[in-house]
């Protein structure tokens, strides 16, 4: 069954793509290079990245009078097919920078949690006294089970369907479970980041300290939020001016200096860049004198800039005044 029709929105050729975009306003000066840009990595993904260049008009409801902002399908006078493109490779290496430090957080986190618990229990992940109580009583909102057991769940389920050679042969040699810290190998972030929050309040204050937070509460915010980062990342998505679902709190006290730049401001904590500061606290942390922060900061000092006469800058990352301060203090800025 055809369901063209019903979707509203049929199929269209790379130039009939590009015949769109032009009749909405776009500059397109290389046609055959914006059909190769198409053809490469779709109109859809690309439409992310010349949102922000659509012409905006007040329109008012006619049952309350109120006005409210509505977006058409045209351009912004001066708008061209690679101010599109120069956003979409911004974001691009902005996703590879953050791969390159999440993999660091994501395996440093695994060492804190698996040394902890194992040190008390080899297979603490799989008792729930290992844990805090409000755990064995909370319910999982989708399965009605204990929010414990429905973490143990999620674990079965990443062990059974892991391909490592490592799983095959423990199981075969020593039984179906696995210690703590063979077992959290097999885990994603966000299984590291839901144990994380379960474990008992001392277990958390030491591993929040150990990454220079005093608050654990904050710490395992932060956590969270960099699982969601992490799942933007894998999936390719986009993240530069994207308003975050999952905002970090800041530490109530002992908060690291830079914290300040966030604290009370609701509107930037729901931005990117709080998340990348948060990977740059603990990348410095787990990597003393890494040139991460210095590479990132390079990356968004370089970004691009567009014909538009609507301009986009890191400012729509929630980027607060004068951050290079802090970020980089040995270059005195």
């Amino acid at each position: 069954m055809n369901d063209t029709n019903r979707y509203g929105r049929p199929w269209k050729a790379f130039e009939e793509q590009l015949e769109l975009l032009k009749a909405r306003g776009m500059s397109v000066p290389d046609e055959v290079w914006a059909e190769a840009w198409l053809q490469r990595v779709g109109y859809y993904r690309l439409s992310a990245y010349w949102y922000p260049f659509r012409v905006f008009r007040l329109e008012q409801d006619a049952a309350t009078g109120a006005l409210h902002s509505v977006r058409t399908d045209d351009f912004v006078a001066g708008t061209t097919f690679s101010d599109a493109v120069d956003l979409y490779l911004f974001d691009r290496k902005l996703r590879v920078l953050l791969a390159d430090a999440l993999e660091r957080i994501e395996v440093s986190l695994r060492v804190e949690v698996a040394y902890r618990l194992g040190r008390i229990d080899t297979f603490a992940h799989l008792h729930e006294d290992s844990f805090h109580p409000t755990f064995r009583e909370r319910r999982d909102a989708r399965s009605g089970t204990s929010v414990f057991a429905a973490w143990q769940q999620k674990h079965q389920g990443l062990v059974q369907r892991s391909k490592e050679d490592f799983v095959k042969h423990y199981r075969e040699k020593h039984g179906p479970d696995m210690p703590i810290w063979v077992a959290i190998e097999v885990w994603d972030f966000g299984a590291v980041s839901q144990l994380l929050s379960m474990m008992k309040v001392p277990d958390q204050q030491a591993i929040a300290a150990r990454y220079g937070v005093a608050d654990w509460k904050a710490f395992t915010s932060w956590v969270r939020a960099l699982s969601y980062l992490r799942n933007l990342v894998a999936h390719l998505s986009r993240v530069w001016n994207r308003n975050m679902v999952s905002e970090p709190k800041m530490p109530a006290s002992g908060a690291p200096v830079w914290c300040a730049a966030f604290a009370g401001k609701p509107d930037l904590l729901a931005k990117p860049f709080v998340y990348l500061a948060i990977v740059r606290h603990m990348v410095d942390v787990i990597c003393p004198g890494s040139q991460w922060r210095n590479r990132l900061a390079d990356h968004l000092q370089a970004f691009p800039v567009q014909a538009s006469q609507r301009k986009q800058s890191i400012a729509a990352m929630g980027v607060p005044d004068g951050w290079e301060t802090w970020w980089l203090p040995e270059r005195g800025q």
